[in-house]
């Protein structure tokens, strides 16, 4: 058996299997908004008259609700700033139109914040509430009714801000209430809803997120990151569901619970509803009037309210960036979507040991180099056995040489003299790539960490690297990981057949200019890995060789 085509093998469906992995994420990765009918005995039903307005919840055993008339009144824009938010709400519907992230400025242009939600020509992507679920053909006031700002602050002056928006229909009032946090991007929403008539009434409480399904700028054309739905229950756990399959009524997601929360998620970002815990709800994600745009929300009853009684029902909402803790905190596995795909359970205690080292040095790029000097010491065993197999791979190369001379084109008696070499001077030929095998889903899970964390968006390194979230703008990382590559190769035995060697010699030259499109700080890890490797490779290499001449001392 050949090492070196064992070796080259690994490399090869390694890289198949990136390749596989990122085109599964390119194909799901679409956002999502819309609501359509849902073909279930529990599920509600949307009115495409009036576009992501839902009708009364069959769920919860109520009767239909008429379709709301179009408003005339024209739109006006309320806007709300804190210290960390700048956003604009729209007064029909009290909807929150557009969020700027004012600590997180344009990859583009640092000098403009970063913009999340937004309602224009070109982009939809917005927050809704609204309250249906009235008999006798009555209208409360859903996101398409008119409403106005009650009196009090619209910027943060001190720890809190809270807004207040109302409207009354059919003898229902509803009061939005918005409670901002210093710091934070988590945001309280309550719903007080009053009953104003003589007779009771069981209205039903929908919590909404509305968007198109366009790729956020940050995708590249040699990764791609998901965007799309996301629902997490303690039923079902985490579910991601792509815009494709919402369209084609193919969305497989929990339809019925009482916990757990739903979002849109795109790369580094994310817009999350959180509504009470213990209260039955239904979801339902649709496209709407078979546009580009989708929506996703929940639906929750609000019992009966006497006459001249309220009841308030409150929720939490997310807008802004996927900081994992304060995720966490705000409710259970929210964290989940820093989509780390498959080898979460490596790639998180990675992340909580970056963030550890972060702590320590205060820069994400030498936490980079950190991570990869901590990851190699500990592979060391392994790495070192893998090494010490090339070199005798290297050394017994010349008689791979001669023995492929001698045999031609005898495959069957050249192979058989191979391996009966390969007893006699104790040489695995697996020895120098299962070790590799091993530390591949290490790798990979740093792979997806580096991509997927927000803390690298905008983090600067040294020099010329002010942004590890993006490619090296002068190019010098990838050039120094296709020489370390290069490098490497020529510290490894040659391959006795020409066409492997060529092979070999023209993979640095691939995984270099893939390079060149890669984020900053993906560059930087491979390069700190390969000049560790090369260190590692060549000191055993040395070591062996002096063995080898005292040996025949």
């Amino acid at each position: 058996m050949d090492i070196r085509r064992t070796i080259l093998l690994v490399i090869f469906a390694f890289s198949l299997f990136m390749l596989w992995n990122n085109w599964q994420v390119h194909q799901g990765g679409t956002p999502l908004i819309g609501v359509e009918p849902q073909q279930a005995s529990q599920s509600q039903t949307t009115d495409k008259s009036q576009p992501g307005v839902p009708n009364a919840a069959q769920a919860n055993g109520q009767p239909a609700v008429a379709p709301i008339p179009a408003q005339a009144t024209q739109s006006e824009i309320v806007t709300i700033t804190t210290d960390v938010l700048r956003m604009e709400f729209d007064l029909i519907g009290a909807q929150l139109v557009k969020a700027e992230l004012l600590k997180f400025p344009e990859t583009n242009n640092r000098a403009v914040p970063f913009v999340l939600l937004d309602n224009n020509d070109e982009h939809t992507y917005i927050v809704q509430t609204g309250i249906v679920g009235a008999p006798d053909g009555q209208n409360y006031p859903t996101h398409l009714i008119p409403f106005r700002l009650l009196e009090g602050p619209t910027s943060m002056q001190g720890d809190t801000l809270t807004v207040r928006f109302e409207a009354e229909s059919d003898g229902v009032r509803v009061t939005k209430s918005f409670t901002f946090k210093k710091g934070s991007y988590a945001i309280d929403v309550d719903h007080q809803i009053e009953n104003l008539t003589d007779n009771p009434v069981t209205p039903s409480l929908y919590l909404q997120i509305t968007r198109d399904d366009s790729t956020p700028e940050t995708t590249s054309g040699f990764y791609s990151t998901f965007t799309g739905a996301a629902v997490y229950s303690e039923e079902d756990k985490f579910q991601k569901v792509d815009f494709s399959d919402i369209a084609k009524k193919k969305a497989d997601y929990i339809k019925e619970t009482n916990n757990g929360w739903f979002a849109m998620i795109q790369h580094y970002f994310v817009t999350a509803w959180v509504p009470r815990q213990g209260t039955e709800r239904s979801y339902d994600m649709a496209n709407i009037g078979n546009s580009d745009l989708f929506a996703i929300r929940s639906i929750e009853s609000v019992g009966s309210i006497a006459p001249q009684q309220s009841q308030t029902v409150p929720a939490k909402l997310w807008v802004g960036p996927q900081d994992q803790d304060q995720l966490n905190e705000l409710a259970p596995e929210l964290g989940l979507v820093v989509d780390y795909g498959w080898l979460t359970i490596i790639a998180r205690p990675l992340f909580v040991l970056m963030t550890w080292i972060h702590s320590l040095l205060g820069n994400w790029g030498w936490t980079i180099v950190a991570l990869t000097v901590l990851i190699k010491i500990v592979f060391y065993p392994l790495s070192s056995a893998s090494y010490r197999s090339m070199a005798k791979m290297k050394q017994v190369a010349p008689r791979l040489q001669a023995l492929k001379e001698q045999y031609g084109d005898d495959r069957q008696k050249m192979n058989a003299a191979m391996m009966e070499m390969y007893r006699t001077e104790k040489i695995n030929p697996l020895g120098g790539c299962l070790p590799m095998l091993i530390q591949i889903p290490v790798f990979i899970s740093l792979y997806w960490v580096l991509l997927a964390s927000v803390e690298m968006r905008g983090a600067p390194w040294v020099l010329w690297v002010d942004d590890l979230s993006v490619r090296d703008p002068l190019f010098i990382l990838p050039a120094v990981m296709m020489a370390t590559m290069f490098l490497q190769i020529k510290l490894n035995p040659t391959p006795p057949d020409p066409t492997q060697a060529k092979v070999m010699m023209i993979m640095p030259l691939v995984f270099g200019g893939m390079m060149f499109f890669f984020p900053a700080g993906l560059v930087l890890y491979w390069c700190v890995n390969n000049i560790l490797s090369i260190a590692q490779q060549w000191l055993i290499t040395k070591r062996m060789k002096d063995l080898s001449q005292q040996a025949k001392r």
